[in-house]
């Protein structure tokens, strides 16, 4: 079972990469949560790793730290919810505020992320809530549920953005511009206002 690669980053795109570990290349699927963090062809890059294994195929998919992987190998584990799918949704939100939608069971923030229908959010949250609770992800308690709830119209424009093929801090940047200079703003105008900008 491969833990990690300690390589150099031969090739890099949004959806993989390919590291160079003592003249062997390893393509690597990665979320673009991990696309952004990774420096320019030629550098020394780690990756912490999970080899998945089937049948008739072998797949690697990287992750920049360990807490992306942690809760990759948990959305993984919820019946449907396959690698692909997990990768989309680490790429359409930051394992943080995942975590905090699972925890306050906020099913519109989970589902605004594209390929997640309303029946596999509310299995994600069934099956993830309790057990990161128990793992003390975070403490148990209802501001948690408040705070995921607050803003969802953040949330479900920033999956939007990053589902047309926005980089993430892009996103998140044109999102947040948006809402400071007008709160009551919908998801579809944050989303035209980000569209429109240069």
């Amino acid at each position: 079972m491969i833990a990690y690669l300690d390589g150099t980053l031969s090739y890099k795109e949004a959806t993989h990469v390919i590291i160079d570990v003592h003249g062997v290349g390893y393509s690597v699927h990665i979320s673009l949560q991990t696309y952004a963090v990774l420096p320019g062809g030629g550098d020394r890059i780690k990756l912490f790793i999970h080899h998945l294994f089937r049948e008739d195929s072998q797949a690697l998919y990287g992750f920049a730290n360990a807490d992306e992987k942690s809760l990759f190998l948990d959305l993984i584990g919820v019946s449907g919810v396959g690698p692909n799918t997990a990768l989309g949704m680490l790429s359409a939100m930051q394992p943080g505020d995942l975590r905090l939608a699972i925890l306050g069971e906020n099913v519109r923030a989970v589902q605004a992320i594209k390929g997640i229908g309303a029946k596999t959010a509310q299995r994600i949250i069934l099956e993830l809530r309790d057990k990161m609770k128990r793992a003390g992800v975070v403490p148990d308690g209802p501001s948690y549920r408040q705070q995921a709830a607050a803003n969802p119209i953040r949330e479900e424009s920033l999956a939007a953005l990053v589902a047309l093929g926005f980089p993430k801090p892009t996103a998140e940047k044109s999102v947040d511009d948006a809402l400071r200079a007008e709160p009551t703003l919908s998801v579809e105008d944050v989303i035209r206002r980000a569209l429109r900008q240069p």
